[in-house]
């Protein structure tokens, strides 16, 4: 299965220089709550892993949030996992999408990194600043959250993941 982890510039040298990210982690994927969402909408497999994807990338603000040492852009690892190793999350106070894997994501199981462009780091950085805002309802966090998601994420191979890092 197909899952996606929020993470920072930090977390992802951890898992290039380490070549392993201990579990648990939460992770996003197409999940039965997900999938049931966008039923009505006849989304097809493609679109629900867009879904996902973008549930991680808006959990990736919340981690650049407490990460300091962070590049001010949100990173999403898509990695390959058993399906039995992910278990979604029954609770109606989280994302659709939501679950747990209690392993270990290795390098071998990324499949590609998505991390923002130089020109989003302004509107990262003013997001994560009321990242937690937005989540509480606030109109005005919400829309500084908005102009950070309309940058599309950069897609990059598992062999192209140190050479970007070195430019941050």
């Amino acid at each position: 299965m197909r899952v996606y982890l929020p993470a920072t510039t930090s977390v992802l040298r951890n898992l290039v220089e380490d070549g392993v990210l201990p579990g648990p982690h939460t992770v996003f994927a197409v999940t039965p709550e997900l999938r049931q969402f966008y039923e009505l909408s006849d989304a097809d497999a493609e679109e629900l892993e867009y879904a996902a994807l973008l549930a991680a990338a808006r959990a990736s603000l919340r981690l650049i949030d407490v990460d300091p040492t962070a590049a001010r852009r949100r990173v999403v690892i898509a990695a390959d996992v058993p399906d039995s190793a992910v278990s979604p999350i029954d609770d109606p106070d989280t994302d659709r999408g939501a679950a747990r894997i209690e392993g270990d994501i290795r390098v071998r199981d990324v499949a590609s990194a998505h991390i923002d462009g130089a020109d989003a780091e302004d509107d990262v950085r003013a997001a994560v600043n009321v990242v937690l805002e937005a989540d509480l309802g606030s109109e005005d966090a919400q829309f500084l959250v908005d102009q950070a998601e309309g940058h599309e994420l950069a897609w990059y191979a598992t062999q192209e993941i140190g050479p970007a890092l070195e430019l941050l």
